[in-house]
């Protein structure tokens, strides 16, 4: 199959070409990442993270991890941790320089009070109701604050007594003094700073206001001599703020350029971290790393290869229109690098004992037991064989038996000839069932002329099916997943997504069992399991293995039907 994304299109990577041909920068590329540290990572940072360094490793530029660190009562030290270790291991390295904006706490202090002494900022007193609706909205006029044209002196006064912790959270907030007929709401006199007590998980109590995001941001990029300040569509409307504020103050490098992209949307998810926060909190999955999650930690813990979410990214392409990916898309490139990379094993979800009746028996009346070569990744000969021990006590799965089959059933009925993987061609004969009817165990003979699963008289069978010998065999678990949200769009019919959240979106299975090569899987070592998909053992609880994705190809058959 080719590339789904081939000739996907990167607009930034042609305004920095535009920027370098024309010495705006002087030749400098700088970009940072800068999420807020009050949640975990998800598949929408991997598409800011993938701009961000990788505009700067295209153009031999510098990228920095740059905490938004301005609101204490969201932010921990945890975050901090998960979104250091979740950059590092999608990039494939840990960043260079790690940064925080409240490192910038004093220098974005001191320009607030350059602005009041220049008379463009205020000291207001009223509540943030009260300015919320002061500041009008489209086609509705504002109003100016009572206090907008105070003394600078008395504002200056007011602003130092508020960083000395005067006033209580809430009781006054700094303004910018811009337009409050401006037809851009954000710069009809935005909040620059507001009062806000807690423990910062980096200053501790030492500050008890606190800039916010349109105050902090283009002013840490200035600082730090950003010259592309990358970031999704939402951010669009902010940008003559952040030229604004840039504007009134006296800038250590070029003013930085802000430019906009579409993030990262995919069906069957969300990526608001608050709404995933509340799965967390409200205990609908196991953390923040649950391999249902849409967060990178539940990705890796799932078996996602950080270098197919890369190429996923890259190859979607960077354009400035949102919209959807769909998510069999991204399965795609993550079954790409699977093939090539995870081993064959041979596991039994759901077993179903078999019994070969003619299987042979030593002197000493023991069943005889037989090896054979199995290949450990067909599409990667450099990964050599393994042996697997064959006798005539096996299990299958139960859905490959049917004692009435289906039209069209190939697998095994009685006497119907079926080939077990790499071993024999076997032909059930007979049933045990249980007190209720249930079948409990399968009656066979093998052919042993068969050897390797190749009749000597050419004869064809139509089903090949993976096996397990019961005396050789290792117990595993094993999680199975559905969507997590059952609408491609959740919340699309509601207005709240997680109204479509999916009751069964995880299976545990507790009874499999596998084939002993198994036992010696590394945790977070993605296998195929033959015929079920590919699987990756838990990193905190080895010997329970999520399935990553199964093996069908779902979005081949999304373009074969969009073609018809």
């Amino acid at each position: 199959m080719t590339d789904p994304s081939a000739g996907a299109t990167d607009f930034i990577s042609d305004i920095v070409r535009a920027d370098n041909a024309s010495g705006v920068f002087g030749g400098r590329v700088q970009t940072r990442f800068p999420p807020e540290p009050n949640g975990y990572l998800h598949i929408g940072h991997a598409k800011s993270i993938a701009v961000n360094f990788g505009t700067a490793e295209r153009f031999g530029g510098q990228c920095k991890l740059r905490f938004d660190d301005t609101n204490p009562d969201t932010e921990d030290a945890e975050y901090v941790d998960a979104i250091v270790r979740d950059t590092a291991w999608l990039l494939g390295y840990a960043p260079v320089d790690v940064v925080y904006t409240s490192d910038y706490f004093e220098q974005l202090y001191a320009w607030a009070e350059l602005l009041i002494n220049e008379g463009k900022a205020y000291v207001d007193d009223q509540d943030g109701d009260t300015i919320s609706e002061q500041r009008g909205g489209y086609g509705k006029p504002g109003l100016e604050s009572p206090y907008r044209n105070r003394p600078a002196s008395e504002s200056l006064d007011l602003l130092r007594r508020m960083r000395g912790g005067e006033f209580p959270d809430g009781s006054r907030c700094l303004r910018a003094k811009i337009d409050m007929q401006a037809e851009n709401m954000w710069l009809r006199d935005p909040v620059l700073y507001r009062i806000r007590r807690g423990h910062h998980h980096r200053t501790g109590e030492e500050w008890c206001i606190y800039p916010t995001y349109d105050w902090a941001h283009g002013q840490s990029d200035a600082i730090e001599g950003v010259t592309h300040s990358l970031c999704t569509m939402e951010f669009e409307s902010h940008r003559p703020l952040y030229d604004w504020c840039l504007e009134q103050l006296p800038l250590p490098y070029e003013k930085p350029q802000q430019t906009e992209f579409a993030r990262l949307e995919i069906t069957h998810t969300i990526t608001s971290k608050r709404r995933l926060r509340t799965l967390v909190e409200d205990g609908v999955v196991d953390g923040w790393s649950d391999a249902r999650m849409p967060t990178l930690s539940g990705l890796r813990r799932r078996g996602y290869p950080a270098s197919a979410i890369r190429e996923f990214c890259a190859e979607t392409g960077t354009t400035r229109t949102n919209s959807r990916q769909s998510i069999e898309l991204l399965e795609w490139y993550v079954r790409r690098s699977l093939n090539l990379t995870a081993q064959r094993r041979m596991v039994v979800l759901r077993p179903l004992r078999l019994v070969l009746d003619n299987w042979p028996v030593d002197d000493s009346g023991n069943p005889v037991v037989e090896h054979f070569e199995v290949a450990n990744n067909p599409e990667n000969p450099d990964d050599g064989v393994r042996r697997v021990a064959f006798t005539g006590e096996l299990v299958i799965e139960q859905d490959d038996f049917a004692e009435v089959p289906p039209p069209k059933f190939f697998r095994l009925s009685p006497g119907k000839e079926v080939r077990l993987r790499g071993a024999y061609l076997i032909t059930a004969t007979d049933v045990v069932k249980d007190d209720d009817g249930n079948v409990i165990e399968v009656r066979a003979t093998y052919d042993p002329d068969s050897k390797g699963g190749t009749a000597p008289d050419g004869r064809k069978v139509k089903s090949t099916m993976h096996w397990v010998s019961v005396p050789h065999a290792v117990p595993v678990r094993a999680a199975l997943y559905d969507r997590l949200f059952t609408a491609a769009v959740p919340g699309e019919a509601t207005d709240e997504p997680l109204d479509d959240l999916n009751p069964d979106s995880r299976e545990l299975l507790g009874g499999a069992l596998a084939e002993a090569v198994v036992a010696d899987a590394d945790p977070g070592q993605v296998l195929q399991f033959e015929r079920l998909g590919y699987f990756a053992n838990d990193t905190d609880e080895p010997g329970l293995f999520h399935r990553t994705v199964g093996l069908r190809d779902e979005w081949a058959a999304i373009q074969k039907r969009a073609a018809r």
